[in-house]
């Protein structure tokens, strides 16, 4: 089964509705829900989920949304280790080098999905845009 880690973009995409990335970011929620792959964030995409979601919806909402998000993804852990390798690495983007980092820590990532894919060029792992990931995911059933 597909381990991946799932960006902050992609999340927003679901829940914003942004068009028109807001179908890629369905499917691959979706595809975890029917535990055809398994999906992972990070501590810090859930708190800056909560964040931006929160600037525009009550506590109680936003706090529905991800309780619910988390009943069909999992949880990287970020710790000391993490946090000194993504603040010795050459991203650009320190919250980027985080997500990354997490994901390689946990060891059995087999991807990155994001819209992003340049502020990851440094990573080890695969990287791919949702609907990259998803024309690979198909490719691989059929």
């Amino acid at each position: 089964m597909q381990r991946i880690l799932i960006d902050t973009d992609v999340i927003l995409d679901f829940f914003f509705d942004r068009r028109p990335f807001v179908d890629d970011a369905a499917a691959i929620l979706s595809l975890c829900e029917l535990k055809k792959i398994s999906g992972f964030v990070t501590p810090v995409i859930v708190s800056n989920v909560y964040y931006l979601l929160r600037q525009g919806a009550k506590h109680d909402i936003v706090i529905q949304k991800l309780t619910e998000l988390m009943t069909i993804i999992d949880v990287l852990s970020i710790d000391k280790q993490v946090i000194q390798t993504a603040l010795t690495s050459d991203f650009k983007d320190f919250e980027d080098a985080l997500q990354n980092f997490a994901a390689v820590n946990e060891g059995t990532i087999d991807c990155v999905v994001t819209r992003n894919v340049k502020n990851f060029k440094n990573s080890y792992l695969s990287v791919m845009t949702p609907d990259t990931f998803l024309s690979f995911y198909k490719s691989r059933i059929h």
